[in-house]
């Protein structure tokens, strides 16, 4: 079942409270076992990345990452939502700890060449940035556990409607941060979440 909520509630999940402790929030549906939170986790996936190299959890073991979702042919909104992850990747990229993730939704045209050019245009390399493809359906199901909306619509430019949102996610899979990816302001305050995540799962 969807995890996609209206627009309202689903701004209201988002920006849950924080809690009084200063710690990032938790996004996403909790389970409740006793008195423990089970939080919302990004689930198993094994996607191939631009250098052909088999790319899942374990990759990020011990790491943080930016995901978003696009396609290379997206003639809306990735222009600009690359735009910003290229503004993160620029000022994090000294940072070892901190990773990136870029999900294209159309890996019919997006082959691994094409992903692999892609990330060469813009001057990016598979250590840093990770541009994943697997079957549309697979992308789909995991866009769900992003809470990213992404459906194959012949009627969107391009073929798909989608998000530009991006999340943050910390070493243990949880969605701990998220910003509009077109907007450049909300990329401006997204550094600071990244900081403050680098900061509580590292400096301990």
């Amino acid at each position: 079942m969807t995890k996609f909520l209206p627009a309202l509630v689903l701004i209201c999940l988002l920006s849950a409270c924080k809690q009084e402790t200063g710690v990032l929030p938790y996004i996403g549906f909790h389970e409740f076992e006793g008195a423990d939170t089970i939080y919302h986790k990004i689930p198993e996936f094994n996607f191939l990345n631009q250098d052909s190299v088999l790319i899942n959890n374990d990759s990020f073991n011990d790491l943080i990452y930016v995901a978003d979702f696009f396609f290379v042919n997206c003639p809306s909104i990735c222009p600009k939502v690359k735009q910003q992850m290229l503004r993160i990747h620029d000022k994090f990229k000294n940072e070892p700890r901190l990773q990136l993730i870029s999900y294209t939704l159309d890996p019919k045209r997006d082959t691994i060449p094409v992903l692999a050019s892609y990330a060469e245009k813009i001057g990016v390399k598979s250590d840093k940035w990770h541009f994943l493809r697997s079957d549309t359906e697979d992308v789909m199901e995991l866009a769900d556990e992003y809470y990213v909306p992404a459906f194959v619509d012949p009627g969107a430019p391009g073929g798909f409607d989608h998000s530009g949102k991006l999340m943050l996610i910390d070493k243990d899979r949880h969605i701990r941060g998220f910003a509009e990816g077109t907007d450049p302001e909300s990329v401006t305050d997204f550094f600071g979440t990244i900081e403050q995540l680098l900061n509580e799962q590292f400096d301990q």
